[in-house]
């Protein structure tokens, strides 16, 4: 696959946004095994822009690792410094699944009561809430009320 060219403006903004990322792929003494290959691709497809640290001491070698990588999984390379590589790739669009008739489902709420005696402890109750249920300020749980309409509204229709 070609690596995407990016023109030094937009590569100066990438480096920028990736220089307080923290290294999330880490190349060992192996090299660029298929695990490696598999990590990093993961992680372009959860971030777009991620830092790899090689842990190999000749330069030559890490450029050709740095150029593998940006060839191999279709990103861009941003800069090369040290030991660390960073690429970037733009990530992809995800599906999500909307279902129209879902309502919304029971949540879980701590409430504390607290005892009339001043020394004890609150006791801790977890309720759950429905979805048309509500949670009162005394932490009782009451049914939601139906849609009000007023007066002038109801005389309308």
């Amino acid at each position: 696959m070609p690596q995407i060219q990016l023109s030094p403006a937009q590569r100066k903004v990438h480096r920028s946004e990736a220089h307080h990322l923290d290294p999330v792929v880490m190349v060992g003494g192996d090299g660029l095994t298929a695990a490696v290959k598999k990590e990093a691709d993961a992680a372009l497809n959860a971030h777009g822009l991620i830092k790899v640290r090689v842990f190999v001491d000749e330069r030559a070698a890490r450029e050709a690792m740095f150029q593998t990588l940006a060839d191999e999984l279709n990103a861009a390379p941003i800069q090369h410094i040290g030991k660390l590589l960073v690429l970037w790739r733009p990530v992809p669009e995800r599906e999500k699944a909307t279902d129209e008739d879902r309502m919304p489902g029971p949540r879980d709420f701590k409430v504390l009561k607290y005892s009339k005696r001043g020394g004890q402890r609150p006791e801790v109750k977890t309720l759950r809430v429905l979805g048309n249920q509500r949670l009162t300020a005394g932490g009782q749980v009451k049914r939601a009320k139906p849609k009000q309409i007023s007066i002038k509204k109801r005389s309308q229709t």
